[in-house]
């Protein structure tokens, strides 16, 4: 009867739906969501490769992240990944665990989207009753790897009273779920990212020194992408293509265009490359792109404003070419700039922080960080 109910579920994992308990937790159907997705895009492609797994570029230094990614995969060493948000850290971790020949799950969580209440049980698991909302017992994201690797993304955004006992799954290879009473063995290989600096918060006391050694026996550093100027033509057809297969249309470039997305700055990275081609997608569906129909600030300004200057209201601070006499604190003055740049990106975007951090070029973690930083209510 068991073997016949497994069966069910692969063929209709859909099925699951009818075996979650009551009242329905997100965690639990989550789950569940994410094996019928998985299990919808195997029967159509004939694949479980992620949508976007490729390291695309040409560059000497993403030619140097491929023969790094060579190099460790077939190891069992901890990799820490590093680099500015949007560069693609994830792609390279999942380069890793497809390298590594490893049967289990690459499964991925986010360190700094978790309240810090939930993430022991959502990295360990939790047994029934537990806590107040803990109906049955659930398996972490360590268990759910097991036999493959787990991707902690954002590690530097993870609390201390974690840190140690993340310090302490490492060395023993074994998890104890919240409320449990016995370790569970685990067989998993580790990869984490973070866009913070490790050292300089070690030295602030909120990263531990003895975890960090842990977790960087093997670092890989991404450069952002306007260091690679030479990955972004790549980039752009690989973005369109996505495109095309996501949302069944694409655009052409011409070379005005194209030359105007070579020589912009990309703040956001990669990340922000690509909202840029699905917004022109949809914007202009199978049409041929100039820099006319590119928005700001990658095309030209209707106004003739240059495109480098900072938002309204910057009449307080000092321009660069009229610095008074005495000089400026120049590090409190980037920080005014920014901190009006995000009011204003606020403003904008009616408070809505996902849209302002696209606005920004830069990731919502990013931003709200800055915003706790600088205390601005919005």
């Amino acid at each position: 009867m068991a073997s016949r109910s497994a069966h069910r579920r692969q063929q209709f994992p859909w099925a699951r739906f009818y075996e979650l308990a009551y009242p329905i937790r997100f965690d639990e159907l989550g789950d569940v969501l994410d094996e019928i997705w998985a299990t919808c895009r195997q029967r159509r492609g004939g694949t479980t490769t992620h949508c976007g797994d490729e390291l695309i570029g040409e560059s000497a230094d993403t030619r140097m992240i491929r023969s790094l990614v060579e190099r460790v995969a077939p190891s069992t060493a901890t990799v820490l990944i590093t680099g500015e948000s949007g560069t693609g850290k994830e792609v390279i971790a999942r380069q890793i665990h497809r390298r590594s020949g490893r049967d289990g799950p690459f499964v991925a969580i986010n360190c700094g989207a978790i309240p810090d209440h939930l993430l022991e049980s959502e990295l360990f698991g939790h047994e029934r009753g537990a806590f107040t909302d803990a109906v049955s017992a659930r398996r972490g994201r360590f268990q759910q790897a097991h036999g493959g690797t787990l991707f902690l993304d954002e590690i530097g955004d993870m609390p201390s009273a974690m840190q140690v006992k993340l310090l302490r799954v490492l060395q023993e290879r074994t998890v104890e779920p919240v409320g449990g009473t016995r370790s569970v063995p685990i067989d998993i290989r580790v990869v984490t990212a973070t866009h913070r600096d490790l050292p300089k918060r070690i030295e602030e006391g909120s990263f531990r020194e003895d975890l960090y050694y842990r977790l960087s026996v093997f670092p890989i550093e991404v450069p952002p992408l306007r260091q690679r100027p030479d990955d972004i033509p790549p980039l752009i057809d690989e973005m369109i293509a996505r495109a095309r297969q996501s949302l069944g249309v694409g655009v052409i470039l011409d070379d005005d265009a194209r030359r105007a997305l070579y020589d912009y700055g990309w703040p956001g990275n990669v990340r922000e490359l690509a909202n840029l081609i699905e917004r022109l997608a949809v914007i202009k569906p199978n049409g041929l792109i100039g820099t006319d129909d590119l928005p700001r600030p990658f095309g030209p300004r209707a106004d003739g404003e240059d495109e480098t200057r900072a938002p309204d209201n910057t009449a307080s601070t000092p321009a660069a070419s009229t610095l008074p006499q005495d000089g400026i604190d120049l590090k409190r003055y980037l920080s005014s700039v920014e901190r009006r740049a995000i009011e204003a990106a606020l403003r904008a975007s009616d408070g809505v922080v996902k849209t302002a951090a696209d606005r920004l070029g830069m990731g919502r973690t990013t931003l709200v960080e800055k915003i706790r930083r600088y205390h601005i209510i919005h």
